[in-house]
């Protein structure tokens, strides 16, 4: 990554993407946080998992949804806060788990959510950077994100603590996943060598449309990346399930359509093979994120966290996504520390 002064665009948000490995660490050294709340969870009778989030949070909320479904055997499914904030209905949620997810833990459709979930009979749990705000206060449990204060409009330590907070909860509920160390590790590495970053923005053009493609844990990612390229770039980006794409979107693909695809290091990428075919016949202009095991001569690859284990590995490919989106705003000059028309905590109800 380019260095720039303290007060050059986007110092903010490169500092904050630089701390991701030091709230990895923080957030390890608070498992006991996480165990106190998994004790519980394997002595009740929840059926069912709900997660309520909005923006940056929805996605980590979709990772969320992967793990526990996978690792648990849990139905997980995502709320519509306007079904109460709009529509007034009454829920009957006994048996159930809400988890809700915020970075500042004030937006006022998911406290209204989570309030009338619990009047029906949800534990709420909490994920949020602020202990003292609406939603920590609300719920039944609450799980700091121990990310520090964040300036930057953009999220991006918040981001990533949501994604380890979602795994550290999932692990300890099911006991299935271990030596978390190494995500430190992974991302201090990362961090060290964001060259191929820089390397894939200077290839990557604004006046051509971007498509973000995921699969699984990398799904998120996807949605996550194509949300900072629009939120500091001011332009459209979609960010979609390969299999979705394929399902109709992939018929508006052309050969100037820049292809960005998340490949994190432990996916099965066989099951992309097919898919590859058919959007490589239409447009050359691919970018990996991650592993580029499968990459032509000629596409641009971003290597990503050398782990093994697929979910390891997608929690600190945050880092890549979100330097390229910084790097990406800073080459078309745009201050990607304060986005316009956007601010920090958004109240929405």
């Amino acid at each position: 990554m380019r260095k720039y002064g303290v007060n050059q665009i986007g110092s903010i948000m490169q500092s904050e993407i630089a701390e991701i490995p030091t709230v990895f660490s923080k957030l390890i050294a608070s498992e006991a946080q996480f165990g106190v709340l998994a004790g519980l969870l394997k002595t009740s009778d929840i059926q069912s998992v709900l997660v309520l989030a909005r923006g940056t949070s929805d996605n980590a909320a979709h990772f969320l949804k992967y793990l526990i479904e996978t690792q648990l055997g849990l139905p997980v499914g995502l709320t519509s806060p306007s079904s109460v904030t709009i529509y007034h209905s009454k829920l009957h949620f006994e048996k159930t788990l809400v988890v809700a997810i915020s970075q500042s833990g004030q937006s006022t459709d998911l406290v209204e959510y989570a309030s009338a979930a619990k009047a029906g009979g949800a534990k709420i749990v909490a994920i949020t950077n602020d202990g003292a705000s609406p939603l920590a206060k609300l719920a039944d449990h609450h799980l700091e994100l121990m990310a520090g204060k964040e300036i930057a409009v953009a999220a991006t330590k918040t981001y990533a603590a949501q994604l380890l907070s979602c795994l550290l909860l999932v692990n300890a509920w099911s006991s299935t996943l271990k030596n978390f160390k190494s995500i430190v590790a992974a991302g201090e590495k990362l961090l060290a060598n964001l060259g191929p970053v820089n390397t894939a923005v200077s290839k990557c053009e604004r006046s051509n449309e971007i498509v973000v493609l995921g699969r699984g844990f990398s799904y998120p990612n996807a949605r996550e990346a194509a949300l900072k390229i629009q939120e500091t770039s001011k332009f459209s980006v979609q960010g979609l399930s390969i299999a979705d794409y394929m399902h109709g979107p992939i018929s508006a693909l052309t050969s100037d359509t820049q292809v960005f695809i998340m490949a994190p290091n432990g996916f099965p990428l066989d099951s992309l093979k097919g898919d590859l075919e058919k959007i490589r016949a239409r447009s050359p202009e691919i970018f990996w994120f991650g592993s580029g095991a499968l990459a032509l001569p000629g596409e641009v690859v971003i290597p990503g966290a050398d782990c093994e284990n697929e979910i390891y590995s997608s929690v600190v490919d945050s880092i890549i996504l979100q330097s390229f989106a910084l790097e990406f705003a800073r080459k078309n000059g745009l201050n990607p520390d304060s986005p316009e028309g956007l601010s920090k905590v958004t109240l929405t109800r």
